[in-house]
């Protein structure tokens, strides 16, 4: 009597590979000097920053570690909003400015400042986050 178990066709036979488009995005790095503004709790506490550059068309959300799952979270609206600016086919930086001007301090999660602010380069941003 054999020992030889049977393999079904199924698990052996090669799987198509289709690939679709997602979401447009913006550049996810860039190493030129980016705007950037400071995402906030209701209490104050620094939940992440979202960060743009007009030059690269990038822009992104950078978590505070600090933060919890709280800032991970809250991370997910503001990628949106990045998304849907992109897919307005919107400068970065006129994305940020919208979301100052659509922030509600009364909401989970706002905008702290009414300008961006400046950094040289997308490491500062990351840096800020990591503290």
């Amino acid at each position: 009597m054999s020992r030889e178990r049977s393999v079904p066709p199924r698990t052996t036979e090669p799987l198509p590979f289709n690939k679709v488009d997602g979401p447009q995005r913006y550049a996810r790095a860039t190493d030129k000097p980016v705007q950037y503004v400071t995402v906030v709790d209701p209490q104050g506490a620094v939940l992440g920053y979202v960060w743009a550059n007009d030059e690269d068309d990038a822009a992104g959300w950078q978590v505070r570690r600090a933060g919890g799952d709280e800032a991970f979270n809250m991370g997910a609206l503001y990628v949106a909003k990045l998304r849907d600016g992109k897919a307005r086919d919107a400068a970065p930086t006129a994305v940020l400015a919208e979301l100052i001007r659509e922030s509600d301090p009364a909401g989970p999660s706002h905008i702290a400042s009414g300008s961006p602010e400046q950094a040289p380069g997308l490491q500062y941003v990351k840096d800020l986050a990591g503290k």
